[in-house]
């Protein structure tokens, strides 16, 4: 190879670098314009997201109407489950609270579910929150009526008891027909209803229950007006008992006869007898 042919293709080497170096200049400043132009991008969503964020957020359908709690008719209110209590007593204990102006995701409901159970019939209370359009789910579990009190046969029941021996007064009466109670007359003197206990509707419960699967029949009520002499009403036949004690509920296994018995006499039968070892029918003379 000649002088001249080594010192051309020296020069062409040379320029091919300086090209591609040139070349390589222009690719690396394209990518840090085109990283500039991401991280710009990227800032600008950021900043539009979170600006949306903020404007979601402050949307009024996220927090509690003010008004929640005037009326049952609220959008943003809804009472299920109460048979026994009315919603507009519900409604009352809601209002002693304040409506939060809190997001209702940030809401706390235990001052809500305090100012319900205060409320008698109530066992328990769930507060379901719904997050757009804010607003509250009340859930009311109630207790479970056992007895009926009324100071005598004809006179509407003015209180009742419920299965955890609750006793829950007039306020709440009369009782939704789909509740079967046990209707006790008393007056409250001897042995004042006031001071009963779970133990005492238990047993009221299993002496109704005896009854009625011995005598094949439903207890209309138990006169329990005088305690020392108890009286047991079912459809055929009015049943004297004597006193409410341990021993009463021995008796009953008398009526899987007794009843069929009286079933075929055609005498009007004013009550039938447990008290002695012997039975006797009283006729109504």
């Amino acid at each position: 190879m000649s002088d001249e042919q080594f010192e051309y293709n020296h020069r062409f080497t040379r320029q091919r670098r300086k090209q591609q170096k040139k070349l390589q200049r222009q690719v690396k400043k394209s990518r840090r314009r085109l990283n500039r132009l991401r991280i710009i991008w990227k800032l600008f969503v950021l900043i539009m997201l979170t600006a949306l964020c903020f404007y979601i957020l402050k949307m009024p359908q996220w927090r509690l109407h003010k008004n929640a709690f005037d009326s049952l008719k609220s959008p943003a209110l809804e009472i299920v489950n109460n048979k026994i209590v009315p919603s507009q007593k519900v409604l009352s204990a809601l209002r002693r609270n304040q409506v939060s102006t809190k997001p209702i995701f940030l809401v706390k409901t235990d001052n809500l579910k305090e100012s319900i159970m205060q409320l008698e019939p109530v066992q328990d209370v769930y507060i379901r929150r719904f997050w757009y359009p804010a607003r509250l789910k009340i859930i009311i579990v109630e207790r479970i009526p056992a007895l009926t009190i009324s100071p005598d046969i004809e006179i509407p029941p003015i209180a009742f008891f419920s299965s955890d021996g609750k006793l829950i007064g007039r306020d709440y009466m009369p009782l939704p027909p789909e509740y079967k109670t046990i209707k006790i007359i008393t007056y409250g003197v001897e042995d004042d209803y006031r001071n009963w206990d779970k133990i005492k509707v238990n047993n009221f419960k299993k002496l109704a229950a005896l009854v009625e699967d011995a005598s094949g029949e439903p207890v209309e009520y138990i006169d329990y007006r005088d305690p020392k002499d108890v009286y047991v009403k079912i459809p055929t036949v009015n049943i004297r008992l004597g006193s409410f004690n341990a021993g009463v509920y021995d008796k009953t296994n008398r009526l899987r006869t007794l009843v069929p018995q009286v079933k075929m006499l055609n005498k009007k039968i004013k009550y039938l007898d447990l008290r002695w070892d012997s039975n006797f029918i009283k006729l109504d003379e």
